[in-house]
């Protein structure tokens, strides 16, 4: 019999406790969107109480003569799935607590029935109550989390009141500097899931790497299922390639699994190939779309089932420049997905922190390959083995998520940091803990490179990060031209590695204000940034082992950092796209790139 840990909290003067546990697949289950305008408290002291009264108890004035200081009822609201900032002006750059509060009557009065709130992400920490009751605290501002509920919902007036805070913390994930903008808030769905009793709360599945090359191949498999008495079998249901496999489920409600299939598509961005995957065990069925490939690496070449792949990609944020907001809709991934389409990209570098959902499910259709990360960043405190713990847990969240996409293929757990005992031995951890849970993607991170001589005069530079020896792709930023020296500098640079491993140029490029025309040499100028993408792309070119490029970034991005009037604004300017979605020069100097590149592999 399986047990859900159960989670003490202690918040500030009260205390709650729930059971947590990871839902895979939320659009797949049935439920209720909670979705829309939320009424909402500001905290900007952070105490969860206002006038000495818990917000999350959802006080009301019982007598003319009761003191209440706080009024949900008559609040302002938010939409949800939305950042604050984006709402109203008021709140562009608050960082502290906001309570939101959402009611809504049980959906189906049956007995038969669990239920869990389940929230897509929220920036930074949340505390979610119910009726009263404190459910859990989440940390982490880009991965999905659930509660259950199930006594705890009442059939009619339910309140849902979840506190969000955005404080940038030292012990945070990211930590207190970042350049982008700390959208604050329930930024992505909340859903209330219904599952029978006992349901299936996690799946793997994954094409066995040794029958590649076989013409019957085999896919590998595990589930979780989650409740207290378990079936003895499940069945896996593949029903175009007439698949129906019944499996042993042990006593821990655990099963591993092979299964034999013949006539198999593999996924590829030529032909992103989807099976319609179905699992059932007890009372309860999920059904889901899975594409099955490989990927592996061999000596400096990328191989995709089994064939060398270029990475023709772009770096991209997770918000919808048009409306200033964090992305989070299907509209929202097409917008972007297409236009790195358009720019002739098979390969997207989802930066700096997991993005929405929506995302990967798209780019399996569209067949992008992905880069996925945390916020490994800036400022992290390497000597603290909580934010290590804060890391495993976040990389759980999204493997989790993420394991059954096809279109994600690289995990990268560190982006500009600088190497120390301290760090190496703290990413190493979370490599090991990566490839503890999945093996069937490729590790990489942007490492550290050093040169010889006088700083940018120096001809040779060296990715010699000892990092490398955790990876299975060697990559690096470089903004040669940009934050030392002019474009023209890159024509004597020689970039190398001693690793017998791929490399990604993970990063490279400068700002232009879209529709400042100048001459090349003017700063902010799109001939600027057209210049120095051609002269980056002519050094890079020459590296022995490129693989693949994802250069910085698709679009201009919301940044406090980039303050330059008249220029900046408020925006990094970057990007090969405006916030108003007019492309740059430069745009057109990478499409020529990717077109010849993807000519020379046969893309």
């Amino acid at each position: 019999m399986r047990k859900l840990a159960i989670l003490a909290l202690v918040l500030l003067p009260f205390i709650g406790r729930s059971q947590e546990a990871f839902i895979q697949n939320a659009e797949g289950r049935e439920f209720t969107s909670l979705n829309g305008k939320w009424k909402y408290v500001l905290d900007p002291y952070e105490q969860g109480q206002i006038g000495f009264m818990p917000v999350y108890e959802n006080v009301k004035q019982k007598d003319k003569s009761d003191r209440v200081e706080y009024n949900f009822d008559g609040a302002q609201t938010l939409w949800v799935p939305g950042a604050w900032d984006a709402q109203d002006p008021k709140l562009s750059y608050y960082e502290g607590s906001i309570w939101y509060r959402k009611t809504f009557d049980k959906p189906d009065l049956s007995s038969d029935k669990r239920y869990f709130v389940y929230v897509g992400a929220a920036n930074y920490k949340s505390t979610v109550t119910l009726n009263g009751k404190v459910l859990g605290i989440h940390e982490g501002g880009f991965t999905p989390f659930a509660f259950e509920i199930t006594d705890l919902i009442q059939d009619k007036d339910n309140y849902l009141i979840i506190g969000v805070n955005n404080t940038r913390i030292k012990d945070g994930i990211p930590s207190q500097v970042t350049d982008w903008f700390n959208h604050g808030g329930i930024t992505r769905d909340v859903k209330l899931i219904e599952v029978p009793k006992t349901f299936v709360s996690n799946y793997f599945l994954s094409l066995d790497k040794s029958s590649l090359h076989d013409k019957t191949k085999r896919i590998n498999g595990k589930l979780n299922l989650n409740g207290e008495v378990f079936p003895d079998n499940a069945v896996i249901a593949i029903p175009e390639l007439n698949v129906s496999e019944e499996v042993s489920v042990e006593a821990d409600g655990t099963c591993n699994f092979s299964i034999d299939v013949k006539n198999l598509e593999l996924w590829s961005p030529k032909n992103p190939k989807l099976y319609e995957v179905s699992i059932s065990a007890a009372y309860d069925k999920v059904s889901d779309q899975i594409g099955f490939r490989t990927i592996e690496t061999q000596g400096k070449k990328i191989l995709l089932n089994g064939e060398q792949v270029f990475l023709r990609g772009i770096s991209l944020h997770d918000e919808n420049p048009l409306r200033a907001d964090r992305a989070n809709s299907v509209e929202d991934a097409e917008l972007v997905l297409g236009w790195a389409k358009e720019l002739g990209c098979n390969f997207v570098r989802l930066a700096h922190y997991p993005h929405q959902e929506n995302i990967l499910r798209v780019a399996d259709k569209m067949g992008i390959l992905l880069w996925e990360e945390l916020p490994l960043y800036w400022g992290i405190d390497w000597e603290n083995q909580d934010v290590l713990r804060k890391a495993k847990q976040q990389y759980s969240e999204v493997i989790n998520r993420d394991y059954n996409r096809a279109c994600s293929i690289i995990w990268s757990i560190a982006n500009e940091t600088t190497p120390s005992d301290a760090r190496n031995a703290f990413l190493g951890a979370v490599a090991d803990h990566i490839r503890s849970i999945d093996n069937t993607r490729l590790l990489s991170a942007a490492c550290k490179k050093d040169q010889p001589g006088d700083g940018n005069k120096a001809k040779y530079y060296t990715i010699n990060d000892p990092l490398m020896k955790y990876l299975d792709i060697v990559s690096f930023n470089e903004y040669l031209g940009w934050y030392g020296g002019l474009p023209d500098e890159c024509r004597e640079k020689v970039i190398s590695s001693d690793e017998d491993k791929p490399i990604i140029v993970s990063e490279f490029g400068g700002g232009a204000l879209q529709g400042f025309y100048a001459d090349s040499l003017t700063r902010w100028s799109e001939e600027f940034q057209e210049y120095l993408y051609r002269e980056s792309i002519d050094m890079f070119d020459k590296i022995d082992g490129l693989a693949g490029m994802t250069p910085w970034i698709l679009t201009d991005f919301m940044s406090p950092l980039r303050q330059l009037p008249d220029v900046q604004d408020g925006w990094n300017r970057k990007g090969l796209i405006s916030e108003k979605g007019i492309k740059k020069k430069a745009f057109f100097v990478l499409q020529d790139y990717y077109n010849k590149k993807a000519e020379e592999f046969g893309d």
